[in-house]
């Protein structure tokens, strides 16, 4: 039976931790069946996926002591019981890391949430100095910190949007026109939400994460039922197919640079594959210039 999605959990200025522990490894467990893990299966289950005791059986703990943990009581679990679980549930590195954090097996310094972040000159130099490829700042809760020419002219020039509205949460789920940008919209959308769930096991007290959060679950009936899902994913690289209103299809590779001095700070590049239309695409824009801009500014962007 399909499970209705569930409002965002919080406390008062964040997510609730032992919510989000809780609802992550229910989820990952209901995924999983018994063939999956090399156990039998005796028939038609009450709800899908692994029952708690063939978990805990699996991980090498009791289950009284797994029960706890999906309760949301892991603050003295260890690392090593940690890993095995991500084991039995066959966790990807960045489920791993996200469950890591929301157990918090270590005690750490507690730093207050910044305000806003700030961009390097120098980085924002080399922005300016990349003619021919889009190129952006993105930080935490997916805000769009700095851009250059060509990613105004591929995306919308976001200088004409008040700076709480650069945010690719907001922009991708409601903002219509950028369900016609990108061909594979929920890809995007499913990969946007995996970007903030990560955000969230690294920061559950973020207010602001939350009210973003809050407000996309009210406004966004496609949100409520991925961030539901409790899907998390590492911005890493891929492919995208986009339908710009100038230049028409485009398939552009992006990679995504984690900056040294700031690991809430990634700098994203999209390049198209030489000789392609693609990339004769990408030229024709960059020829354009500020019209080029101006023009990108217009659709998808208001």
């Amino acid at each position: 039976m399909d499970e209705q999605p569930e409002p965002a959990q919080t406390t008062r200025g964040g997510l609730d931790p032992r919510a989000e522990l809780s609802e992550f490894l229910r989820t990952r467990r209901a995924r999983l069946k018994p063939q999956d893990v090399g156990l039998p299966d005796f028939g038609r289950r009450r709800v899908p996926g692994l029952r708690r005791e063939e978990l805990a059986q699996l991980a090498g703990v009791s289950v009284a002591y797994y029960t706890r943990l999906e309760q949301g009581n892991g603050h003295n679990v260890s690392a090593e019981v940690l890993d095995a679980i991500a084991r039995a549930l066959r966790l990807t590195d960045a489920e791993h890391a996200h469950l890591t954090h929301l157990a918090k097996p270590k005690q750490h310094k507690k730093r207050p949430v910044a305000r806003s972040q700030q961009v390097r000159p120098a980085l924002r130099h080399l922005l300016d100095s990349i003619d021919s490829v889009p190129a952006y700042v993105v930080g935490r809760r997916s805000h769009v910190l700095a851009w250059n020419r060509m990613a105004a002219a591929l995306f919308g020039d976001w200088a004409e949007l008040p700076a709480q509205e650069r945010n690719w949460a907001r922009m991708v789920f409601l903002r219509p026109e950028y369900r016609e940008l990108f061909v594979e919209w929920d890809q995007k959308a499913a990969d946007i939400v995996g970007y903030l769930r990560m955000d969230a096991g690294c920061h559950p007290d973020d207010p602001q994460l939350s009210a973003l959060v809050g407000e996309l679950s009210v406004k966004s009936e496609e949100f409520r039922r991925l961030w539901a899902a409790h899907d998390v994913k590492e911005k890493s690289f891929g492919v995208k197919r986009m339908r710009h209103p100038l230049v028409g299809d485009l398939t552009l590779s992006f990679e995504t640079f984690r900056l040294v001095d700031d690991a809430e700070q990634s700098l994203v590049t999209y390049h198209a594959e030489p000789g392609t239309p693609s990339a004769e695409a990408l030229r024709l824009l960059a020829s354009w210039g500020a019209d080029a801009t101006r023009a990108g500014a217009e659709s998808p962007a208001p």
